[in-house]
This record gives C-alpha cells, structure tokens and sequence, in this order.
C-alpha cells in the first residue's frame, strides 16, 4: 500500500499531496531525503531506504527539471511495490500539462491520480499473473535433444536452424539463436565443444548418440605428460659450467668496538624532564588557519578558457561544426540522456585522474544527470557548459559543511559552562595525528585559549615522548600516565584534571589503529562514549585517494556498530594532513566528505606549527575540473 504521494517545488513549496491516506508517516522521510540525497548530490540512485522507531521505509522519486518539481512516492519497504515507477512516470507526466507557476493549490488533481494508481495497480497485477502462469524460457533436456536431432554425425545441422535460418554467425547467418542454444546448454551443465565446426554434446559425463568424431583421446594426453615431464627435466638440468662458479656468501665481520659517530644529539637536560625551554625550540610565526587565501582570477579565467576550447573541440568532433554551433544557438528543446553522456564521461574521468574514487564520480554523474535530464538548454550554450556548471554546482554543495562548526565560538559556549571543550582526534596508523594535534594546539594558543594534551596513545613505543616533546616546544601542560593503560580512563582524568587546573580545551591524542583490527575499535568506541568529546575529528592522508573512503567508512560503521548508546557519536570533522604533497590529486578531500558527510575543518600544508590553514571550497573545485 503506497503511503504517500507529494508533489513540491525544489524550493520545497508542497503543491499536492494524496489525501486518501490517512495515518501520517511516522518519523521525518521527507526531510530526511532532502537532507541527505537532493542536497547532498545522491539522487541519481532514485531511490532512499528510512529507517524510524516503529516504521521502515522506502522512497523513490524523479524529477522534473525543466518545471523545477520532485515527484516522491513512499510506501513500506516490506511491500516491494512494482508499480511506483510506473505510477510516478504517469503522475509527472499528467502534472505537467497542469503545472501553472502562479498557481499553489491543485485539488482538481485528486481525481486524476485516483484514475492513474488505478491503472498503474492493474497493469502490475496484469504483469504479476503473466510471469506466474509463463512458462520458464528454454529447457535444458529439451535443448540437448534438438541438438542431437539436429546434429547428426557432423553437427552443422544443428545449428542450421538459428534466429532466420541462418547458421553460425561466423558461416553468414546472424547466429542469434546458435549462441542462445550455446548459452541454455551452459546454463544446464551441459558442456558443449566447438572444433572444426563439428559439434560434439556430452551430457552427465556420456558422449552423444551421433559420431565421435573430435572425440579426445586420453591415451595421447599420457604420452604428452610424459614427454613434457622429460623435456622439463631436461630443461631443468644446469650445465656442469655453471654449478662451479657458484658464489659462496661471505662470513660476516663484528666489529665490537663502540661506535665513533654520535647518534643521541637531544639535550641532556631536557631528557631529565627538568622543563627548560630553550630560545631555539619557542615557535614563532602566525598561523595559516587565520590567514585568507586568495584564488587569482587571471588564473581561473585562463583555465576556464583554455577548458572552453578543449570542450568546444569535443563537441566538434562528436557533432560536426555545423550542427554544434546551431544547437547553440537556436537552443534544444529537453535535453536527454543520451546528449549528456560524452560530456559526463569526460567529467569522470577528469574526476578519477584528481584521485577521486571511481564510485563516487559515477554516483556524482548520475545525480548532475537526474538534475539536467529533461531541462531546456538556454540558447548560445552548449551542452559541456552546463554539465560543467552544474557539475561545478554539485561539488560546492558537497564540500560546504551542512553546520557550522565554529571551534573558538564552541570553546567560549563550552567555558561558560565551566567545563573543558573536548577534541579527539582518530585515524590509522601513521597519517600523522600528534603532529597536526600540535598544530590544533599551537592555532588555539594564538587566540589565547589555554589548551592541555592528553596522551592517550598508551599502545604505540614513543607515542607519550612525543607528545611530550610538543607541549615542551608549545609551554602547554601535558597528562600522561604511561603505557599499557585505558586510554578511555586516562582520557577521562584528563578532562577531569582540566576542570580543576582551569583548562579551556583538551586535546585528545589516541593510538593509530587499522580500520579492521576489531579490538582497537572497541578501544576506541568506549573513549568516545564514556567521555563524550565536543568534536570526533578524524585525521586522514591527502595521498591515499580511493582507501579514504573505506577508512572513514568503516570507522564510522564501527563506532556505530560497538557503541551502547542508542545514539551513537560518528566522525564530526576531518582533518587532512600532507596536503601539500599531492598537485592536484585533491580528490580525497571529495571522496571523504562525500562518505561521511563530515566537513574538512583543517589541513595540514607543512611540517611546521604554522602549517594549518582551512580548506578553500571554491579552490578544491577549480582543481578537480580543471
């Protein structure tokens, strides 16, 4: 049973909604779906699973882009009703002829819809009964004695009868019914063997009735083992030559005099503990979050041209000079899919070349497809221009954060409450976490906000020394207790011990841990719940590309998954480090995003303190098309 029919206007005016239906829907699926796939550029799939306490649903949807109106059907996801599309296709089509812009009520249209989910019902009902009483296409016993009947002693015979009474296609006939007969023989487990066009079936093991012609002969596949195991143990014998200059491995030297060279060159006070801070180790220098960078337009209107050229010589190519600048010109009626695909396939690969996953470029092409397919093309524009602007559109919305996220205007709210503001930060192993926490910390410092680490990498040899060595270098306190500890009760006295010192922040550093090792993730997930941080950021590399999606992924599956909360905390932010190594693969900013949802809060850009500056949108998009 269909529980909802709504008809609204992109900007999410409802013009119609089928008033049959009684009981509400429970839970926010229209929300939901608007949230998280029209906005979020995932509406070429069509459809959307809801999930709500008490109710499981599903949604589907088409649009009308040259109206600027979303169809949306939702029923319960245990029904599997087969005629929606059907119905959805009839009520878009019927809507449109009486589709007035001034216009925000239609209650006429309540009967027309009554009139098509009678039909589309009848047709599905129609469809259900002809596959129940259809015989099933092809039988393999069947199919076996055709071709023996057929086959004879040379077995051309039997393919002689295909699709127009042409044999093989390789013999002049279309050969569309051979390979079907090819094909039903496979799917029985009959194996069918073509040589020298004489065919030759074998059913359970048993030859054919017909010649044995082609048969094999196993008597010759013993002869040939055993002349091959000669010539390969004749082949395997090395010359006598050569076994005498074998190289024999030297016996190694030990030297047991100390080395000469020093390789300790840290400060013996320091390794004492005693907390002298030298002139050499204070950092100085203003950090790159407060600093706007600037994107030269000489830069992008030379690309955007060069890029109009190279687009207008595809489009050339593809249609001819003539007809190219005509459409241009004069304008198209409705653009449809097959008018889009050439530049959408230029536009994926572009994607793919900047280390953008494969998957999310296709799933970025279908949506830019739903969104144009059917729209008007405006005249003197072509067709790679607004896939490039539409395309251009999508990414902005994907990389602009769906909240605002304001640490420093948190870290105030957080202080009037008496209480530290909390960050943790989480990835795999070796992307770099204590560092770019060192440059979190030394941004906050610079805005005067007293900041405190917490070592929690009790798993790691060295992690709680390095740590150390960085609120040496930024005079901050640091809590450490150690190795082979809980980092979640270490953590939890840390925050403890800044309520009482004062502190403003906490800083949260923790073990770099593989996505699938399952007892660190359950480490983890007991960190998250039983301190409830303020912000879950999650460092990742620049340069891994397409691993960054199942990284975030299964992180966020897995603090979902072990959590005992019934609302489980995810991944808030992302941090991406080593930014500055990869040109233009800028991909992996996209393809995390597009997973999690979560926005770039930082990037890391070098390997000083400064080295951390917010994530440019309009940058990262002229990148990726360009």
């Amino acid at each position: 049973m269909l529980e909802q029919l709504l008809i609204f206007t992109r900007g999410g005016l409802i013009l119609w909604t089928c008033k049959e239906i009684k009981d509400a829907l429970r839970g926010s699926p229209i929300d939901t779906l608007i949230r998280s796939c029209l906005l979020e550029e995932r509406s070429g799939s069509s459809s959307f699973n809801y999930d709500a306490p008490g109710a499981s649903y599903t949604l589907r949807w088409t649009f009308h882009n040259d109206l600027g109106l979303v169809f949306v059907a939702v029923y319960q996801r245990i029904l599997h009703l087969l005629y929606v599309d059907e119905l959805l296709a009839m009520v878009k089509k019927e809507f449109s002829q009486v589709y007035d812009p001034k216009r925000t009520v239609y209650d006429e249209f309540g009967e027309t819809f009554k009139q098509l989910r009678i039909e589309a019902e009848a047709r599905a009902e129609d469809l259900r009964k002809s596959k129940q009483s259809g015989k099933p296409v092809g039988n393999g016993a069947k199919q076996v004695q055709g071709l023996k009947a057929g086959g004879g002693q040379s077995g051309d015979a039997g393919f002689s009868k295909g699709k127009g009474g042409g044999g093989l296609a390789s013999d002049g006939g279309d050969g569309e019914g051979d390979w079907r007969k090819l094909e039903n023989g496979y799917a029985n487990g009959n194996h069918v063997g073509v040589k020298d066009s004489k065919v030759n079936v074998v059913v359970k093991g048993k030859e054919n009735s017909g010649s044995n012609n082609g048969a094999f002969d196993v008597s010759k596949l013993q002869k040939l083992r055993k002349g091959g195991k000669k010539t390969d143990v004749a082949a395997n014998k090395a010359p006598k030559g050569d076994t005498k200059k074998k190289i024999t491995k030297q016996n190694r030297v030990w030297d047991d005099k100390p080395s000469e060279t020093k390789l300790d060159f840290t400060d013996p006070t320091d390794a004492k503990g005693d907390g002298v801070v030298h002139d050499a180790d204070v950092v100085h220098g203003e950090s790159m979050m407060d600093v706007e960078e600037v994107i030269s337009s000489d830069d992008e209107s030379e690309a955007e041209e060069d890029e109009e050229v190279s687009k207008d010589k595809t489009d050339n190519k593809k249609k001819g000079w003539f007809s190219s600048m005509f459409q241009s010109i004069a304008g198209k009626a409705n653009l449809e899919r097959a008018d889009l695909e050439p530049a959408l396939k230029a536009l994926k690969d572009r994607l793919m070349t900047k280390n953008v996953a494969e998957e999310i470029a296709e799933k970025l092409c279908e949506s830019v497809s739903a969104s144009l397919e059917g729209k008007k093309l405006a005249s003197f524009t072509r067709i790679s221009s607004t896939v490039q602007t539409a395309m251009e559109e999508a990414l902005v919305r994907i990389l602009t954060p769906r909240r605002s996220i304001d640490i420093l205007r948190d870290v105030h709210a957080a202080k009037e409450q008496h209480r530290p503001y909390v960050i943790v930060f989480v990835g795999v192993n070796g992307v770099g976490k204590s560092t770019n926490l060192a440059k979190v910390a030394y941004w906050l410092l610079q805005h005067k906000v007293d900041v405190m680490m917490a070592a929690c990498d009790t798993f790691r040899s060295g992690a709680v020394e390095q740590l150390r060595t960085h609120a040496r270098r930024l005079q901050i306190p640091i809590f450490e207790k150690g190795y082979e500890k809980d980092p979640a009760v270490v953590a939890k006295e840390a925050i403890e011990e800044a309520t009482r010192n004062g502190s403003d922040v906490v800083l949260v550093d923790t073990a770099g841990r593989m996505q699938d090792n399952e007892p660190l993730m359950r480490a983890l997930s007991k960190l998250v719940y039983l301190n409830n941080p303020d912000l879950v950021l999650f460092v990742g590399e620049a340069l891994v590309g397409n691993d960054a999606v199942d990284q975030l992924s299964k992180f966020n599956q897995k603090l979902a998954d072990l959590s005992t909360s019934p609302t489980p905390r995810l991944i808030d932010g992302i941090l991406l480090t080593k930014f500055d190594t990869i040109d233009d693969k800028v991909g992996a900013a996209l393809s995390m995003v597009y997973v999690s949802g979560a926005p770039v809060m930082f990037v890391g850009c070098g390997q000083s303190y400064t080295d951390l500056k917010k994530l440019n949108v309009k940058s990262i998009v002229k990148t990726l098309l360009k």
